[in-house]
């Protein structure tokens, strides 16, 4: 159609072929965005005149005024032009439309939430009540310090809070001011890898070691040098006996990802001279401290070589993931150089949300719920492990861990990682597998066992479908 021939058409004979979007609320919103998809689609022409604002509304069915509004919304886009005496016509003007390819969903995979899936946590409706009343006290009592940008640190309450809280629980004895509330553990680390490391830079990682944490690194441009990990924890021997020369090493000192072992204090010693002699950094994942079912919590590796550690911790444990708070310890040495990498990019979460948190620290309602759900998982644990025992005839080697939230359930010497992928599957489960959980080397074959936050009948039904399957393919002994 030319230009001509649209001008000398009468404005009411031009129907617009243009579809409302009804789930936006506003007419004129609503018209802007349908005027504005077609125009930018090449569905309507630069040129062409465009019916007026009664006609447009008598076609559309909506509100004359709408359409003004969209019509002057759309010439201060300058995707339309009011020419006076003659009407309103398409900028002539416009950038070529590009062809569109068809529309495809992009989907992630979702977290899983099946029996013996990673974690998940139990959170009573007690505790969401609680931590409501005072989210919605803070943002009602909010005043500018809590209403604006704020300390790349996080807030002063909830650090002050969590201070008090590691030197009592852990041994981690820290200034508030070198105490970072971030997303998460990977959010930490991230942080800190950009802020300190250089891409290519060489980092210790266990292996096997936790999946979540490989993925950050490399895709922070991190090269893994993987380090054995046996009954004392990570081997710094066999890490110096690797020819590269590490910036910082990943740990999971007090309950080993996967394994569950927890670091000696021969290895601990070990792992911070180390780091001492090579000027190197040592990020301690504390992910799961505050489960420990017999004794007291473990002494942190921030507790004895602070100087060199960078301690995280995290409360999508004790509370829930989609908190999305997490914690991180720094070396004085080091908080100065986050904070300008912080200030740069996220600053931190909601002010909101971090004091309510500080208010169930102060009060004892998280040290409550935590204790309850400390109890609620070892029974999950102990129905696991007996059923287990009772199902799998000698083809399961089950250990109860004193702490954490999983287990480990290690197939035989002769056991392949072949075998222990039909038993998963016979046994309609969707647990880890530890050789998913390896950097570069063999090793024995099991599988990761999440026992937190799950009903324990739900947890046993899995466990007996386990321990069949497995006795199925593999046969033998228990032990």
């Amino acid at each position: 159609m030319s230009i001509t021939t649209t001008l000398r058409r009468p404005p009411q004979a031009l129907e617009l072929a243009i579809e409302l979007d009804r789930n936006i609320r506003s007419q004129s919103t609503r018209v802007h965005a349908a005027l504005r998809a077609a125009i930018i689609d090449g569905r309507l022409v630069a040129g062409l005149k465009l019916p007026s604002s009664r006609t447009l509304a008598i076609q559309l069915g909506v509100r004359r005024n709408a359409i003004v509004a969209a019509y002057e919304h759309l010439a201060s886009d300058e995707l339309i032009e009011a020419r006076h005496g003659s009407g309103t016509f398409v900028a002539l003007h416009l950038p070529a439309p590009t062809a569109r390819a068809p529309l495809q969903v992009f989907t992630i995979a979702q977290a899983r939430k099946y029996p013996f899936a990673l974690g998940k946590t139990f959170v009573d409706a007690d505790l969401l009540r609680k931590l409501s009343l005072h989210l919605r006290r803070r943002v009602i009592s909010a005043g500018a310090e809590e209403l604006g940008y704020g300390d790349p640190r996080g807030s002063p309450l909830l650090r002050a809070q969590l201070a008090h809280h590691l030197a009592a629980h852990r041994n981690v004895r820290c200034d508030p001011s070198c105490i970072f509330v971030v997303s998460g553990t990977q959010h930490a680390l991230r942080l800190c890898v950009d802020a300190l490391f250089s891409p290519g830079d060489a980092i210790w990682m266990e292996d096997p070691g936790y999946f979540a944490t490989k993925a950050t690194l490399k895709t922070a441009g991190m090269q893994l040098v993987p380090v054995p990990v046996d009954a004392e924890g990570i081997d710094v021997a066999a890490g110096l006996r690797k020819k590269a020369r590490p910036r910082g090493a990943y740990v999971t000192p007090s309950h080993q990802f996967p394994t569950g072992v927890t670091m000696s204090m021969r290895r601990r010693t070990a792992l911070i001279d180390w780091a001492r002699s090579a000027d190197a950094w040592v990020f301690e994942d504390d992910y799961d401290g505050e489960f420990r079912y017999s004794g007291r919590p473990l002494t942190a590796l921030a507790g004895i070589g602070g100087e060199r550690v960078i301690y995280i911790g995290t409360f999508s444990k004790t509370l829930f993931p989609g908190l999305r708070l997490a914690y991180m310890v720094l070396p004085s040495t080091l908080a100065e150089r986050v904070v300008v990498a912080r200030a740069a990019g996220d600053r931190f979460p909601s002010r909101f949300m971090q004091d309510a948190i500080a208010d169930l620290i102060d009060l004892g309602i998280l040290a409550r719920h935590t204790r309850r759900v400390r109890n609620r998982y070892r029974d999950a644990r102990d129905i696991v492990v007996e059923t287990l025992r009772e199902t799998c005839k000698g083809s399961l080697v089950v250990q109860a861990p004193e702490q954490g939230l999983h287990l480990v359930a290690e197939l035989p010497k002769h056991g392949s990682t072949h075998d222990a992928m039909q038993i998963r599957e016979m046994a309609k489960i969707e647990a880890f597998l530890v050789s998913e959980t390896r950097l570069s080397r063999s090793g024995p074959e099991g599988f990761i066992l999440g026992y937190s936050g799950h009903e324990i009948e739900d947890l046993k039904a899995a466990a007996q479908r386990l321990g069949r399957a497995a006795a199925s393919v593999i046969g033998g002994n228990c032990r």
